[in-house]
């Protein structure tokens, strides 16, 4: 796979490819285990309790894996890993990590109200920032998604200049939902990353 960084193609074997799961974390027969599985460069950026997870927790291990990129980074997070990524975009500005980061492919990112009734989330986790985000990204979302309509998703996508990519009835975009492999994606990843 290659993007182009200031008119020069760069293999994502040049770059980091930092994974971040969502709510319970990714098992092994999840489609971002098997990413990291293959994509040398790829790798999860982890949490210490994915039941009970913190957002300062989460976003510190993200600003140690930014600051710790040996090459530019591309984040792939899912569900709550997307807002996860949002949170910790004013940290990596004030902490002059920003210009690391050349874009993220969001997958199926919840709303506030889905999250509201998970007792064990830290409820920082229902906020959403609107800010635009300052890198290219596309957010991948499902007309099925239990924890977003499609409208949901527009909006979000909207408010953080990501391209929607509509995925049809996927659900959840998880294993629950039969991603496990994913080669979609893996080719919408793939693509993305071609363009940017």
């Amino acid at each position: 796979m290659v993007f182009h960084e200031g008119g020069k193609a760069l293999k994502s074997s040049e770059t980091d490819i930092l994974v971040i799961p969502g709510y319970e974390g990714s098992g092994p027969a999840h489609w971002q285990s098997r990413m990291v599985g293959k994509l040398s460069t790829a790798r999860f950026v982890e949490q210490p309790d994915w039941l009970h997870p913190s957002m300062p927790i989460a976003i510190e291990h993200i600003l140690a894996a930014v600051a710790d990129a040996k090459r530019p980074v591309v984040f792939v997070p899912h569900s709550l890993g997307n807002l996860v990524v949002a949170h910790t975009l004013p940290l990596l500005r004030s902490m002059g990590l920003i210009e690391r980061v050349r874009g993220a492919f969001f997958v199926a990112v919840p709303t506030a109200g889905a999250l509201a009734g998970l007792s064990k989330l830290d409820q920082a986790f229902t906020e959403i920032p609107r800010d635009p985000l300052p890198f290219p990204s596309v957010l991948v979302a499902s007309s099925n998604d239990p924890f977003a309509t499609m409208e949901d998703a527009a909006d979000i996508s909207s408010a953080w200049g990501s391209k929607l990519i509509e995925a049809g009835e996927q659900g959840h975009i998880n294993t629950a939902s039969g991603h496990g492999p994913w080669p979609e994606g893996m080719m919408s990843f793939a693509g993305w990353l071609s363009r940017l």
